[in-house]
């Protein structure tokens, strides 16, 4: 396994950051292409000399053409220990469907960028501080956004959505007091930060570096100041998705398996059920309808799972991917699946059958996306 470091040369980038918000006019894409498009996705490369987001639009079939790319304006970043995933979070790269947005994580300039989204096009509209140190995910409910940082022991950075913009809430900064010091960085670092379908949580995954889900109550002032702490020990919880009814499920990267969680009505957490995968490092998942898939980094593979009423887990079988498989994400329409090949740095594409089997499409390479993380299906 290679070493790599943080990216932190921010004077090399031509961004200014300002307490609060700080406005950025939009870049144009470098090609265009909009005919015949049914849905786009999006990919960001995590370039650590110049991140960047690239545009595919989305053919009736699945298939994917790229339409455009746009610099975030920001940094990637490399976490010590990563090989494929250099982020080692999901939910890097997040979709606000309400506002016609997009974040992007700028992990080595420690900001996020905000982007319009207009069809397979992106028209970049601010650059803001993160909040903490190396972020590397984001949450939306509402008018309410929250920027998961991964270094420094961690913290969680409250925004509210103005106008399009992002404006920071000082009071809403959350430290996760996870050991800074823990080593390796991409095992020991908070894997994901997502709200509740409900929006009156906002949960937090600690990998290894506590081995917790942490679930922070959500009021109008923003999150409470401590979570409800859920020990997971041994299991490693990295990226989580819902199901139907509103139940947790995670994958558990120690014991390369997938969970399900009821959340109580005191935040607290009961596991429901458990299937091991039978792969190796399990860490990122998508939903589907009443299946989920987990990327199975080490083996190049996605494993599908079906979620039944009550929640118990059925596995449906394993696919191959392309080497490195990490973050995911299905169309809106739920008729494909897309996923992200670390390795190569490449995007598989997937027709999602009704019985939960998947069917393979074709693949794209993305450019100067070797390790990135961060994908978008709209």
């Amino acid at each position: 396994m290679t070493m790599g470091k943080k990216s932190k040369a921010a004077a090399s980038v031509a961004v200014t950051v300002a307490a609060a918000a700080t406005l950025a006019l939009g870049t144009g894409p470098a090609s265009a292409y909009s005919g015949g498009a049914h849905g786009a996705v999006f990919v960001q490369t995590d370039g650590v000399n110049g991140n960047a987001v690239v545009a595919y639009s989305r053919a009736a079939d699945g298939t994917l053409r790229q339409s455009g790319v746009y610099r975030t304006g920001g940094l990637g970043g490399v976490l010590d220990g990563s090989v494929v995933d250099h982020l080692a979070s999901q939910g890097s790269l997040t979709y606000d469907r309400a506002h016609g947005l997009l974040y992007a994580v700028n992990a080595g300039s420690d900001t996020v960028t905000v982007f319009a989204v207009h069809g397979d096009r992106l028209v970049r509209r601010q650059i803001v501080s993160s909040g903490g140190d190396f972020p590397v995910g984001v949450a939306v409910h509402g008018g309410l956004v929250y920027v998961l940082n991964a270094l420094g022991g961690g913290s969680v950075q409250g925004f509210r959505t103005v106008h399009g913009s992002l404006v920071k809430v000082a009071a809403w900064h959350r430290p996760l007091g996870l050991d800074p010091a823990a080593a390796p960085q991409f095992t020991h670092t908070p894997g994901q930060l997502a709200f509740t379908p409900d929006g009156r949580a906002l949960v937090v995954t600690t990998k290894a570096g506590a081995d917790t889900i942490d679930v922070f109550p959500v009021g109008r002032s923003g999150i409470a100041a401590r979570p409800v702490v859920t020990p997971t020990p041994g299991a490693v919880p990295f990226g989580f998705t819902f199901d139907a009814r509103g139940r947790l499920v995670v994958t558990e990267a120690g014991t390369n398996s997938v969970a399900t969680f009821r959340v109580g009505a005191d935040l607290r957490l009961t596991k429901v059920s458990e299937v091991a995968t039978g792969q190796a490092a399990t860490c990122w998942i998508v939903r589907d309808g009443r299946h989920v898939y987990a990327s199975n980094a080490g083996s190049g593979t996605l494993s599908g799972l079906r979620v039944g009423a009550d929640g118990t887990l059925t596995a449906v079988g394993n696919t191959a991917t392309g080497a490195g498989t990490v973050d995911a994400d299905v169309s809106s329409d739920g008729r494909f699946l897309y996923a992200q090949t670390g390795k190569e740095g490449g995007v598989d594409e997937f027709r999602v059958n009704h019985d939960g089997s998947l069917t393979r499409s074709g693949s794209v390479l993305v450019p100067g996306a070797v390790g990135g993380e961060g994908i978008a299906a709209s």
